[in-house]
C-alpha cells in the first residue's frame, strides 16, 4: 500500500470518476447545491472545459479543484456585468469546486492543490483568478490573497462570495511564502530511527552481488564453522 500523496492534473478515466464522486458527495451531500440523483455521481456542468488539478492516495481522490478559462464564466450568469467589478486583465480564468473529504481536510493537501493549480496556471500565462468562495472559508481565501467583491450569490443553503486574485498579489504571495511552492528533499540524507529497514553497508551490497554459495559445498562449511568458533570465543 502506498500512503504517499500525489498531486497532479486529472488525466485518467478512473481519476475523472473518481472527480465526479467527490463532487456529488461535497456539493450536494455536504452543501445542498445541486439536487441528489440515484448514481451518487454530479458531473461539473463545465466538464469538458475543466482542468481538475487533485489529490490522490491508495487509488482514491482525496481532493480537487479546478480551472477553466472560457467565457461564460459561472459568475457572469450570477453577477450582472462582471468585468465592472475586475481589474484590468487579458487572461482571466475561473476556479470553482474544491472539495477535500472531509476526514483529510488539512493544510497539507490544499497547499498541494493550489499549488498544483498555480504551476498549471503559470504555464498557461492566466493573470487574473477568480472564485466563489464559500462564505465559512473566506479567511482562507483572504490569507492567499483574494479579494471580495460584489453582493453574496448563490441560495441561502449555499451562499458564496464573489473574490479575485489578482496576479499582483500572487506574485507577491509567492515570493514572500511557501503557500505555491512545492518542498522538496532534494539532496538531503535521510536518518531512519525506526526498527527497520536499516541502511545496508557498502562490504554487504559487494557480498550481494557476488554470487550465491550452496549450504552444501565445503567453503559454506569453512565459513559456517569459522562463524560458530568466533561466537563460541565472543560468549566464553
Amino acid at each position: 500500500m502506498d500512503n504517499r500523496l500525489e498531486f497532479k492534473i486529472a488525466s485518467e478515466e478512473w481519476e475523472l470518476a473518481k472527480v465526479h464522486d467527490l463532487n456529488y458527495s461535497t456539493f450536494v451531500e455536504e452543501i445542498p447545491q445541486h439536487s441528489p440523483n440515484t448514481n451518487k455521481s454530479l458531473v461539473d456542468k463545465f466538464h469538458d472545459e475543466n482542468t481538475y488539478a487533485i489529490c490522490i492516495q491508495d487509488q482514491e481522490v482525496l481532493g480537487m479543484i479546478t480551472i477553466r478559462d472560457k467565457r461564460p464564466f459561472s459568475l457572469d450568469t450570477k453577477l450582472a456585468n462582471l468585468d465592472s467589478y475586475l481589474p484590468s486583465a487579458t487572461a482571466p480564468c475561473e476556479i470553482r469546486l474544491l472539495a477535500i473529504k472531509p476526514d483529510r481536510r488539512n493544510g497539507r493537501i490544499i497547499q498541494g492543490l493550489f499549488t498544483t493549480l498555480a504551476e498549471y496556471a503559470d504555464k498557461r500565462g492566466y493573470d487574473l483568478a477568480l472564485i466563489s468562495g464559500i462564505l465559512s472559508q473566506i479567511k482562507l481565501y483572504q490569507h492567499i490573497g483574494f479579494v471580495a467583491f460584489g453582493p453574496v450569490v448563490g441560495t441561502a443553503d449555499a451562499p458564496y462570495q464573489p473574490m479575485y486574485l489578482s496576479l499582483a498579489a500572487y506574485k507577491k504571495l509567492k515570493n514572500n511564502t511557501r503557500i505555491f511552492t512545492r518542498q522538496q528533499n532534494v539532496n538531503r540524507s535521510v536518518t531512519n530511527f525506526l526498527p527497520g529497514p536499516v541502511a545496508i553497508a557498502d562490504k554487504v551490497r559487494q557480498a550481494y552481488s557476488h554470487p550465491p554459495v550452496s549450504h552444501r559445498s565445503a567453503q559454506f562449511m569453512r565459513d559456517f564453522n569459522d562463524t560458530r568458533r568466533q561466537l563460541c570465543e565472543l560468549v566464553n
